[in-house]
């Protein structure tokens, strides 16, 4: 595997695994968030993922929130969860293998796409087993629009 498909990678996963943590900080449905960014608005932050690592996920999501003028919604997955709730990584890592999978050689285009798609809204369900779901069937139902039986 080169370095730059490596990077890519890395920077796909921190910029999901943001947009994660931003959603459940403001309880907003990622589909919601991510509408909040142009396709250069996430480009940019591919761009400067790297540098961001340094930086601590409530820092980089507070920048996020005041820039894009983010207001708190009622989408709670965090309080409504019975279970143990994923890490922010764990669903990160979710969304990285999707958009990896769907994006054309467009991540920031596969990220917009993946985060608007109805399957967002199935892996926030934290009571469901969507987002512990073997990665094929997350594909498979992404690619038929509603999830598979």
């Amino acid at each position: 595997m080169d370095n730059n498909f490596c990077k890519m990678k890395n920077d796909i996963f921190y910029v999901c695994t943001l947009i994660e943590f931003t959603a459940r900080k403001t309880k907003n449905h990622r589909s919601d968030l991510i509408k909040k960014f142009t396709k250069e608005d996430v480009k940019h932050m591919l761009k400067v993922a790297e540098i961001n690592h340094c930086l601590s996920f409530e820092q980089v999501s507070d920048e996020l929130i005041e820039d894009f003028n983010i207001v708190n919604g009622d989408f709670d997955t965090v309080a409504e969860c019975k279970y143990t709730i994923p890490s922010e990584t764990s669903i990160g890592r979710v969304y990285q293998e999707l958009v990896l999978y769907t994006m054309k050689n467009d991540a920031a285009q596969g990220i917009i796409d993946v985060f608007s798609s109805f399957i967002s809204d199935e892996i926030s369900d934290f009571n469901s087993n969507v987002y512990y779901s073997n990665p094929d069937y997350l594909r498979c139902s992404y690619d038929e629009g509603k999830l598979l039986a």
